[in-house]
C-alpha cells in the first residue's frame, strides 16, 4: 500500500516516523549520504519519494536506543509533541522494533512536494503540533507609542541640548582657526 503524502512549502511543526524494514546491517547502504561532489541521490530521499531532503532535520536511530523511555515517549516528551497526538498509538510505537526515521518539516526546505514512501521504508504515523501561538496585544498606554504621527520619535530635550552645544562647539572652532590663520 502506497501512502501519498501531500508537503506544503509552509508547513511547520509537523512530525513523521517511518521504519526501515531492513535487517540492521543492511540499513547504511540506505541511510548514507553520498558525498557532495558525487552528485547521486540521498538513497533515503528517493526512498521517500523526496524531491528535497535535509540531513539535518532527519533523525535515524534503532528504537531500542530508547530504552525504557519508548518511542512514544520520545516523540511525546523528546520532540514536544502533545501527548493527545500520540496516545492513540502508543502500542504501534512502543511495539515497533528496529531502525527509525523521523523526518521534521524543516527537513523538506520549504519546498512543496509529494512523498510516496516506498519499501523498504514503511510510514507509521504523522504527528502536528497545533499548539496555537497566541496573537500579541496591543499595549494601549501612551507612553507605550513612542512614535509621533510621522513616524519618527519626538527628541528629548537633553538631545536637543547636545545638538545646540555641539554645532556651538564647531562655531568657535572654526571662529578659532579662522583667527589663528588671519593673524598667522
Amino acid at each position: 500500500m502506497t501512502n501519498t503524502m501531500r508537503i506544503a512549502a509552509d508547513e511547520h511543526r509537523v512530525v513523521r516516523v517511518f521504519v526501515i524494514d531492513l535487517p540492521v546491517d543492511e540499513v547504511a547502504v540506505l541511510i548514507t549520504r553520498p558525498n557532495d561532489g558525487d552528485h547521486l541521490p540521498w538513497p533515503l530521499a528517493n526512498a521517500m519519494g523526496a524531491t528535497h531532503l535535509d540531513a539535518d532535520s532527519v533523525e535515524i536511530f534503532d528504537v531500542a536506543e530508547l530504552e525504557g523511555v519508548g518511542l512514544a515517549g520520545y516523540i511525546e516528551e523528546g520532540l514536544g509533541m502533545p501527548s493527545a497526538a500520540a496516545q492513540p498509538d502508543r502500542a504501534l510505537l512502543d511495539g515497533i522494533k528496529g531502525t527509525v526515521v523521523i523526518v521534521f518539516s524543516a527537513a523538506f526546505g520549504g519546498i512543496a512536494q509529494t512523498l510516496t514512501p516506498r519499501a523498504p521504508l514503511r510510514w507509521i504515523a504523522t504527528y502536528r503540533d497545533d499548539e496555537v501561538i497566541p496573537t500579541m496585544i496591543p499595549l494601549r498606554a501612551e507612553s507605550a507609542d513612542g512614535l509621533m504621527a510621522g513616524g519618527r520619535a519626538k527628541p528629548s530635550e537633553a538631545a536637543m541640548s547636545g545638538r545646540i552645544a555641539t554645532v556651538v562647539l564647531i562655531f568657535l572652532g572654526l571662529l578659532v582657526g579662522a583667527m589663528i590663520w588671519i593673524g598667522g
